[in-house]
């Protein structure tokens, strides 16, 4: 692979790595802040599990969907690296060992 196909590729693989954080942390702050305090007189509205919905997203819901993020994350980062890792540096990665 020459220098020109690997400086794209490691930039392609930055884009696509960056736009996934801001699709994530989008999510985040939408749980975080957007459900947890500016939405939460509307949610209050409606109950869950016999709390009030805001009231819920405040103590718990933001904190499940932070985990499910982290999963989330995980198993998208798992494969674009595989999507952007070339059977070449497979092959220099098993020789070094």
């Amino acid at each position: 692979m020459s220098d020109e196909e690997s400086s794209a590729q490691a930039e392609s693989y930055w884009k696509a790595n960056v736009w996934l954080l801001i699709k994530l942390l989008a999510v985040w702050g939408f749980v975080s802040f957007g459900c947890s305090i500016i939405l939460v007189d509307y949610l209050d509205q409606f109950s869950f599990f016999g709390f009030k919905l805001g009231f819920w997203f405040s103590q718990q819901g933001a904190i499940l969907v932070f985990i499910g993020l982290i999963f989330s994350y995980t198993k998208r980062m798992n494969a674009l690296d595989r999507k952007f890792t070339s059977s070449e540096s497979k092959r220099d990665n098993e020789e070094q060992f």
